[in-house]
């Protein structure tokens, strides 16, 4: 059975049963289970909790227990087991282990999101798209008048030719479709200097939401032109599309992420950049996560019954989607706060109130809470956004974080180019 992570991962549930078994509870720990699995004494313990290297909690109301987060104890574990050979290091960094790059852009610290310092659950209430993205590419989200004034490219008839047969697709197929077309057009794209680069990610992320509404006029911003085209009943969907795409926008180095900055290295345009994004992005471990989570919805919304659909799945061993995180064992705040915003724009949404129905339910059941994915497939049940909607929103808030990190890329002028350890054949 499967357990299904926001952005980009599913465990295998009896790994975490297997975890469970050898570090007690699947999320924490007793003092002397904490110290047992760090082979150390209680007294050591206490101190690397003093220390700020595993965080603590009361167990239980008037008592003076404490419990101890396993994951916290698992990655101290796993820092002291890589001390002693190195050469695991490499091998366990790219599965959710240590960071393998650097970068200016965004932090995950206790169950909370930063970008450039600032929290973005404050960001998606407060600012636009476009002052985020000011702010990744640039440091300053006043600089977004300067970055959006430009000029989109004029594209050709052949682009023109190619996009009236696209009209069938979902937008994130669309924007594979259409994009590498818009790049031949898009001479200024090959300038590789940040604030140009600032400039062509604000054409692309124009000519994105384009695609995605039909290629109708983009002027008002991103946000404004998606409610006037997507929801042009509800006026309060602006600013639900400005928060849904803040905190969509970049996530450290998930595997879109990561994909596109090694494109970045190549010295490949942002254009390209981009296309590589949404390559990984279409995964169904990633983006494709959406998909996921609408299905699960629609059998909840026919059983009429969360609790009996959220079972149902767990006997058959299937996964529960849109439902907890890795980097946040608290909750991601992302989609607590995207949750929040939907309901509060309908809070009588039939699908608002299936979605806390089986938040609730599922933790419950699995202890477990809900993460962007389900936020973003409730925003586009509630305002009944066309197929692939949700994708949609995600592929275009990431875009931002991709054109950030490739300015990053650029500006280290380095290839990303690992090396493999061969397992194969002997040499004969």
């Amino acid at each position: 059975m499967l357990s299904s992570f926001g952005d980009g991962r599913s465990e295998d549930w009896a790994q975490v049963s297997r975890r469970g078994e050898s570090m007690g509870e699947a999320r924490y720990l007793t003092a002397r289970q904490a110290a047992s699995e760090l082979n150390v004494s209680v007294a050591t313990l206490y101190a690397y909790v003093s220390r700020g290297l595993i965080r603590s909690e009361v167990a239980d109301k008037g008592k003076h227990s404490r419990r101890y987060r396993a994951e916290d104890v698992r990655k101290l574990k796993e820092r002291k087991e890589q001390r002693r050979d190195p050469s695991k290091v490499a091998e366990s960094a790219l599965h959710w282990g240590t960071p393998v790059m650097e970068s200016g852009i965004t932090l995950i610290s206790n169950d909370k999101l930063y970008y450039r310092g600032r929290d973005v659950v404050n960001l998606a209430v407060e600012s636009t798209i476009e002052e985020v993205a000011a702010l990744i590419w640039t440091g300053d989200p006043a600089a977004a008048r300067d970055t959006f004034g430009g000029q989109s490219p004029v594209l050709s008839s052949r682009y023109r030719s190619v996009r009236e047969g696209t009209a069938d697709l979902t937008p994130v197929e669309a924007f594979q479709v259409l994009l590498p077309l818009a790049a031949v057009e898009d001479l200024a794209a090959y300038d590789l200097r940040a604030t140009a680069v600032a400039r062509t990610g604000a054409r692309i992320l124009r000519l994105m939401t384009s695609i995605a509404v039909g290629d109708q006029p983009s002027g008002g911003g991103v946000a404004k032109t998606l409610q006037r085209c997507w929801a042009p009943r509800e006026l309060e969907a602006t600013a639900l599309f400005d928060s849904a795409l803040v905190l969509c926008a970049d996530h450290e180095l998930n595997v879109s992420t990561f994909a596109a900055r090694c494109v970045a290295s190549s010295d490949a345009t942002p254009y390209a950049v981009v296309t590589a994004g949404l390559a990984a992005l279409q995964g169904a471990k990633h983006g494709g996560q959406t998909e996921l989570v609408e299905a699960f919805l629609r059998e909840a919304e026919t059983s009429d019954d969360a609790r009996k659909t959220i079972a149902d799945r767990l006997k058959r061993r299937e996964s529960v989607p849109g439902f907890g995180h890795s980097l946040y064992p608290g909750g991601d705040p992302r989609g607590a706060e995207l949750l929040r915003l939907v309901a509060a724009v309908r809070p009588r949404s039939p699908a608002v109130m299936l979605s806390a129905a089986i938040v609730g339910e599922a933790r419950d059941l699995i202890g477990e809470h809900p993460t962007v994915d389900l936020g973003l497939v409730t925003l586009a049940r509630a305002l009944e956004l066309p197929p692939g909607g949700a994708k949609a929103l995600f592929a275009l808030g990431r875009t931002v974080g991709w054109i950030g990190h490739a300015i990053e890329q650029y500006a280290s002028d380095s290839l990303i180019r690992p090396r493999a350890r061969y397992v194969g054949e002997p040499i004969s």
